[in-house]
């Protein structure tokens, strides 16, 4: 089984492009080093305060893929110079 999400990221304190890379370095980072998932950018690159986010994940078990992902989902949320704005969770 393979699960992803999509998300949208708003980042407030950003005031640069070098402050949003900082802020996604590390959170990506994080996520990395916390679950077994892939993680990374997909659009917005060049603006400053929003971010699209993919994750992804694999197991020969549905459930264990969707707790893996809804973990990884609550611990963004509590990054607080960082909003998901809007997810999209799919089965491919």
């Amino acid at each position: 089984m393979i699960l992803s999400a999509e998300i949208e990221c708003f980042i407030y304190e950003a005031q640069s492009l070098k402050e949003k890379r900082s802020v996604l370095k590390r959170v990506i980072t994080r996520i990395q080093n916390e679950f077994n998932v892939s993680v990374s950018e997909l659009d917005y690159q060049n603006l400053w305060q929003r971010s699209k986010l993919g994750i992804v994940t694999i197991s020969s078990d549905k459930v264990v893929a969707e707790k893996t992902i809804q973990r990884t989902l609550a611990f963004i949320d509590s990054f607080p110079e960082l909003e998901r704005t809007e997810t999209i969770v799919e089965w491919l």
